[in-house]
């Protein structure tokens, strides 16, 4: 298997090139840390996009929603499907407007999904949506029943036209500007997760699980 993807003319990135990449590590790297996927789609000439929870499994993406969705519906007839993930790791304050940025992290996946039929390929889509939301949760949870499994249609996407695109650093002010007395630089920006919330019809006997207790760290 190649160490990167081949750009296209879909994937390749013409706005800041620089900024671009296509290995694997680093795509790779952008999906797993994502929880929450963008899916655009269209049906009957209006398009649509979706935020969903998704995972990625060797190299293919996997994405869910109730059997009865459009998004659902529509994909799983072999649609084009335009996939996004983004992380915002700073506001990038320039001393002039026009070269305000943000520092951030991007992955788009081209392609067509296709439903999951087999049973083990969709039980092992659901326990990496769980694992991915926490891990280790999969084997503390109840598992999915036979009517749970029905109602949840699960799609996969071969990741095979992929690009990622990454901004880091500070601003990027026209020469003349850097004179200016105004205040410039980065504003980091991270997701910090508070202190679990038990559910009040939660047995307050139940111990909270080590897992949940280290995930703020």
């Amino acid at each position: 298997m190649s160490e990167s993807f081949t750009p296209t003319e879909r994937t390749r990135v013409v706005r800041e090139p620089q900024r671009g990449a296509y290995d694997r590590e680093t795509v790779y790297r952008i999906l797993d840390e994502g929880l929450v996927c963008h899916v655009g789609f269209s049906a009957d000439g209006q398009p649509f996009v979706i935020p969903t929870l998704y995972a990625r499994i060797g190299d293919a993406i996997y994405f869910h929603g109730s059997a009865a969705s459009r998004m659902l519906r529509s994909l799983g007839v072999g649609a084009n499907v335009c996939l996004t993930v983004t992380h915002t790791d700073g506001i990038v304050l320039a001393r002039s407007v026009f070269n305000h940025s943000m520092n951030y992290r991007s992955v788009v996946a081209l392609g067509q999904a296709t439903i999951v039929e087999a049973p083990a390929e969709k039980l092992e889509a659901l326990r990496a949506f769980t694992e991915k939301i926490l891990p280790h949760r999969w084997s503390d949870a109840r598992q999915p029943n036979e009517k749970e499994l029905k109602a949840t249609s699960i799609l996969r996407l071969p990741l095979t036209e992929v690009s990622a695109k990454v901004r880091v650093g500070p601003p990027e002010d026209d020469t003349p500007d850097y004179a200016l007395p105004i205040w410039a630089g980065v504003i980091p920006l991270r997701i910090v997760a508070d202190a679990p919330i038990r559910d009040e019809r939660c047995d307050p006997g139940i111990p909270l699980p080590e897992y949940v207790a280290c995930y703020r760290a």
